[in-house]
This record gives C-alpha cells, structure tokens and sequence, in this order.
C-alpha cells in the first residue's frame, strides 16, 4: 500500500543518486502516517529489497536501491503513458451546443490586420465570422485541455483610430473540419463559450443551426 508513495518521496528527496538521510519521524511527515508506521515501512522496504538502508546517529540513511530504481522508473512510464502517449491515441473530444453570438464575428474577424496573422500562423484565412459553442458541462471539466496544444499567438493592431486587442488561437477540428478557437486576451472571458474560424462556413458545410450538438477535437 505504502510501497510506490514511499519510493516516490525517497526519490524526490534525492535518494536516486545518493543517500539520504532523515528520521523515522522526518519521513513520517512526507508520507502523512506516524513515525512508528514510517519505521515500519522503511523496514519493510529494506526487507523486501527496494531500498539499501544504513542505521546512523539521528536517524537512518537510505538509498534506493536498482530493484527500487527500476519499479519507480516503471510508474513513471505507466504515468507518462497516461498523459501522452494515450491522449495522442485518444484526443480530447469537446460537445456542445450552437448558439448564436452578438453578430460581431464578421467585422472583427474580417479585419486585415487579423487576417493577414491568420493567414501566417494558421495556415488558412478563415471564414469572416465565428462558429460559437456552449459547451456540455462534461466538456467544460476538459476546456483547460486546450492549454495542452500549441498556443499561437495572434498581435492587437490599431487601424486607423481604432484599436483591435491581440488575442491566441489553438487548433482544432469541428466534424473534420480544420478550425481554430480563438480566445481573447481579456478578463473575463466565459470559459463554456468557444468562437471557432474556420476557411469555410461551418453553419452551412455541416448544415448547422442554434441548438444542433457539434464535436470539437483538440488538436495536440
């Protein structure tokens, strides 16, 4: 039960590469059990071959040993599995449902100076207009898995008196569709609602109206 939270803490303590030394009641506050118990497991994991242990006044030093190296090592390649290699296998899939925005995505996006950034970074010169989605309240567990993916950069620009805020993209796909979801770079900003580009018009490739479910895939 105590096996990989100890081996864990040893390590982080530095006991991979040299040994470490610390009380029975020092390690009991890394592992949240009393000092009797922490006794014991360190007993136990000498017992069983994990770690190399050496009784010295004040205490114990402890080193981990290759059988304790190897099985730490096997954890984190199950946990590095979890968190890379099966999300690319299994990208993150986010539902919700369309709604209609204030009618401001044609003119902002429409704008040159957005355009031409676009263009650059996002390989494509997106549909005047925005697609917006409400996200499920599943989806909105996952929304900070837009984070995960490559964040692109988009510069505020001012055009003739106006000035236009910077925002960033991260890359997406609606239905199969190459899309972005762009996020402005201001406060506030409802994290359930995502205003998606797109080179083409998405409410009519995918014949799509307020209220209809749609499926946003992340790109990683």
């Amino acid at each position: 039960m105590h096996l990989i939270p100890a081996l864990k803490e040893l390590g982080l303590l530095g006991g991979l590469n040299h040994p470490v030394k610390l009380s029975s009641a020092e390690f009991a506050e890394y592992m949240a059990t009393s000092s009797k118990t922490s006794a014991r497991i360190l007993k136990s994991l000498e017992d069983e071959g994990y770690i190399e242990r050496r009784i010295v006044p004040g205490g114990q030093e402890v080193l981990l040993s290759e059988t304790g190296w190897q099985l730490l090592k096997k954890e984190y390649e199950d946990y590095r599995h979890i968190f890379t290699e099966t999300v690319e296998k299994n990208p993150i899939q986010l539902r919700g449902y369309i709604v209609s925005g204030l009618g401001e995505g044609h003119y902002y996006i429409g704008q040159e100076g957005y355009q031409r950034q676009f263009g650059d970074k996002l390989g494509f010169a997106p549909y005047p207009g925005t697609l917006n989605v409400h996200l499920d309240d599943l989806s909105l567990k996952f929304r900070d898995k837009l984070a995960e993916s490559a964040v692109i950069p988009i510069s505020g620009f001012t055009s003739g008196e106006r000035t236009f805020g910077a925002c960033h993209c991260f890359c997406v796909k609606v239905e199969g569709f190459e899309a972005a979801v762009v996020v402005p770079d201001r406060t506030h900003y409802p994290a359930d609602l995502l205003e998606i580009i797109s080179p083409v018009k998405l409410r009519d490739e995918l014949d799509l109206k307020d209220g209809d479910e749609v499926e946003v895939t992340v790109d990683y």
